[in-house]
């Protein structure tokens, strides 16, 4: 299944990245490392009340503290709000709008109330804490249970029973007669707690005015540059060409970065109210509690299965607890539309119900987190099929096997049709690569011994490279899809390559620079990458949902094609050939005589000596190429198989080894796609085991700093053994499916699996995330003391 790289071929090689000597040697520049002259510092008063009428903001002992330059409110600055919306119907989708600042009432402990600014970081802290704002507290709603009561307080007067989203996408007809007669019908109801993407940089903005230009510029750590000069240029009421955002290096996303937030919009405002540059870093105890959050989920699935383990149908009822607010662009309908649509996944499910709904509490807003909802839908049905192979007497690999899609293309219950993949093959060698290594006979040894070893898998797909299309199914008025590269040789033959998507250590600089190298026959050298910068890049959609190689490497190959089709032009004019006798390579275009013309050569004729092109040829070395994705997208798939003892002493579950057979197409460097694997796999197992923010009764939240929010180390996570299968995607140019969401979808659900295998002695079954020692300490001693 694997083709072998080509001689003298980058892409399928791991080519050293090129970012790295940049990075590692300390000369990358993050929002932090950006300091202008006359820089002000910003930071933000926030409710310290989950749920209340603002009755009153005093800031003037605020602009009494020394080194304080300025404070406003959301009546100083007259900002319009951030509105998301999706083009359902009322009865599906309720649109809100999330204030800059705060204006009448607060939804969570963190909003921001009002901006303060000051000469430094230090005087700008002692600025917030002269602030004065009272409140008429509201009861808060905590929990989907109560947002949903009969009578509970409403988060916004137009969402009735606090409800944002309720779509039922599908239902079978004549499904509830298929479960009444099926022979097997297993039920899970699981939870999954609230996390934090948590990028190791934390969000930041350095606004500033630009008089000559007539500009306001905005530096920041974004994965939406051309997103947040929309919601600015709006909220500021300025022409969109008045806002340039550009993106520095920066520190990871994972999602938390691909929506808009308010604090960059108001540090630009204050920036240009005050005409000076103005900086906001985010401090970690509000990032942990005040920023982004995700994954909340409570699942209620059910699955019928005939005597032999083949499913009959699905039926599924999913609520996203969605935080205060919708964000934009992907509104609160990200999570359960992102559920209901793909729950399926890798599984012939011929009869499906389903209803999901997005609902609004008291906390931290939602935005989309690596996965988006898939964690949660796979470890739910995989957990499914452990229940029923247990019930039927069947190995749970096997049963998994009678029911994979295997062949393809397979349009599914859910009407998405799926592209060719091994889901089968990678279940298959996972398997054996555990057997192989004696995992079954350790687990055996281990019990006989009184230990606790247990052994889970987790079989998915991973939809990538969602275009307009897919996106249009939402019905949202912000539809996502496309993206534009151009590819500009200058007369030294080098290439200057633009893309709209947006790097935030995924590699960018050296994958793309790998598909244009190969595509004009360069010295990767002279491949240089520009992105995150809204003036240069005529438009993009940035980076989010494994995006960036599907569809912004599609876009830099076309481009790159239509300009080596150009040189190619331009040198058999030279020739009097034509252009199909051309080829490229080694830097220049040659015939199969061996005559060639250098890049640099065929660069002087495009620039310097126009005189010599034909009329049909214009002047310049650049071209411009759009790809989208017009069916249903493309999934990559992969099989996860770990091993875990359970310590009876402390409740700790230890990962003995985790294997991960994976199959995103053509892979493009090896090494990225490695590290996209070990880095999403990390965060997979941290849901699983470690992290969770909790509120209590008043909507305060419990984990606002690293003693509090469980982070897993490099102790608590494996070492990964990954095997890549190759089933080249027919629907990218480069053969390539996304590779940078499916370690993080696989490990909760393959992780469970196998703490369940382990505590098959005790008869406890945990279908709740994130596992604590203390439920697996209670879950053991419960066998010990039967």
């Amino acid at each position: 299944m694997n083709e072998p790289v080509k001689e003298g071929q980058l892409v399928g090689r791991s080519v050293a990245r090129r970012e790295d000597p940049r990075l590692l040697t300390g000369r990358g520049r993050f929002v932090d490392d950006i300091a202008l002259p006359g820089m002000l510092h910003a930071q933000f008063v926030r409710s310290t009340v989950a749920h209340g009428d603002i009755t009153s903001i005093d800031l003037t002992a605020v602009r009494d503290v020394p080194g304080v330059v300025a404070a406003f409110t959301a009546d100083d600055l007259e900002l319009t709000d951030i509105t998301a919306q999706l083009g359902r119907p009322l009865s599906e989708f309720v649109p809100t709008a999330m204030p800059v600042l705060a204006r009448d009432r607060v939804r969570y402990v963190g909003e921001p109330v009002a901006i303060v600014v000051a000469r430094n970081a230090y005087a700008v802290e002692d600025g917030l804490e002269a602030a004065k704002v009272s409140y008429a507290p509201l009861e808060p709603v905590t929990s989907e249970e109560a947002a949903l009561a009969p009578g509970a307080p409403l988060l916004h007067e137009e969402a009735a029973r606090n409800t944002l989203v309720d779509v039922s996408l599908f239902a079978t007809d004549g499904i509830d007669e298929i479960f009444d007669a099926a022979a097997c019908v297993v039920h899970v109801a699981s939870r999954t707690g609230r996390q934090n993407a948590l990028p190791l940089e934390t969000r930041g903005v350095v606004a500033h005015w630009d008089d000559r230009e007539e500009q306001l510029v905005l530096q920041t750590c974004t994965q939406v540059p051309h997103q947040v000069r929309t919601v600015a240029s709006r909220c500021l009421r300025l022409d969109e060409r008045a806002v340039r955002v550009v993106v520095p290096d920066m520190g990871g996303g994972f999602g938390q970065k691909c929506v808009v937030g308010r604090e960059e919009i108001a540090a630009a405002a204050a920036a240009l109210r005050l005409r000076r540059p103005v900086k906001w870093i985010e401090d970690r105890k509000d990032a942990l509690s005040a920023s982004f959050l995700a994954r909340e989920q409570h699942y209620d699935v059910r699955a019928a299965f005939d005597e032999e383990g083949r499913i009959l149908g699905l039926d599924a009822d999913v609520v996203c607890d969605m935080g205060a607010y919708s964000c934009y662009p992907f509104t609160a309908g990200i999570e359960p539309l992102m559920a209901s649509a793909e729950m399926p996944g890798v599984y012939k499910v011929p009869a499906y119900r389903v209803r999901g709904r997005a609902v609004t509490t008291n906390k931290a807003p939602t935005a989309p987190y690596r996965g988006v909802s898939r964690p949660q839908y796979v470890m739910v049905v995989e957990r499914l099929f452990e229940r029923a192979a247990r019930e039927l007497g069947l190995d749970a690999v096997e049963i998994r096997r009678r029911n994979v899609i295997t062949e393809f293309p397979y349009t599914g219950v859910n009407n998405i049709t799926y592209d060719p993949g091994s889901y089968l093959e990678s279940l298959n060698l996972c398997e054996r690569i555990v057997k192989d290594e004696g995992w079954y006979e350790k687990r055996s040894a281990a019990a006989a011994q009184g230990r606790h070893i247990g052994i889970g898998y987790s079989c998915f797909s991973e939809r990538t490279g969602y275009g307009s299309a897919a996106f249009a199914q939402r019905k949202m008025r912000v539809v996502p899809g496309f993206d534009i590269s151009e590819v500009r040789m200058d007369t030294s033959g080098a290439v200057t390559v633009t893309t709209g998507t947006m790097s935030h250590g995924q590699s960018h600089e050296t994958t793309m620079a790998q598909i244009v190298a190969d595509e004009l026959g360069l010295d990767i050298g002279k491949v240089k990458l520009h992105q995150g910068d809204t003036e240069r890049i005529t438009y993009g959609w940035g980076t989010f949902a494994s995006r960036s190689i599907t569809v912004g490497g599609s876009a830099v190959r076309l481009a790159a094609a239509k300009l080596g089709e150009k040189l190619c032009r331009i040198a058999a004019a030279r020739w009097e050939v034509g252009p199909q006798d051309v080829e490229l390579a080694d830097g220049a275009a040659r015939l199969r005589d061996g005559t060639t013309l250098t890049y640099e050569e065929l660069a002087d004729i495009a620039y310097l000596q126009a005189h010599l092109l034909p009329k049909d040829i214009e002047p310049g070395l650049s071209a411009t190429a759009t790809f989208d994705v017009f069916n249903d997208g493309t999934f990559s798939n992969a099989t996860h198989g770990v091993v875990v003892e359970l310590h009876e002493g402390t409740g700790q579950v230890e990962i003995l080894r985790y294997v991960c057979v994976e199959d995103c197409g053509v892979a493009i460097n090896p090494q990225v796609v490695e590290g996209q694997c070990r880095g999403g796999i990390a965060q997979g197992i941290a849901g699983a085991l470690f992290e969770q923010v909790t509120y209590d009764a008043q909507g305060e939240p419990s984990a606002t700093s690293f003693m509090d929010y469980k982070v897993p180390t490099a102790h608590e996570i494996p070492d990964v053994l990954i095997h890549h299968l190759e089933t080249p995607c027919a629907f990218t140019e480069t053969g390539a499916k996304g590779a940078g969401e499916g370690g993080t979808i696989g490990a909760p659900a393959a992780v469970l699996n196998a703490v369940n295998d382990a505590l098959l002695p005790t008869g406890v079954e945990l279908d709740h995330t994130p596992i604590t020692p203390e439920t697996v300490h209670r879950a053991l001693n419960l066998e010990l003391s039967s």
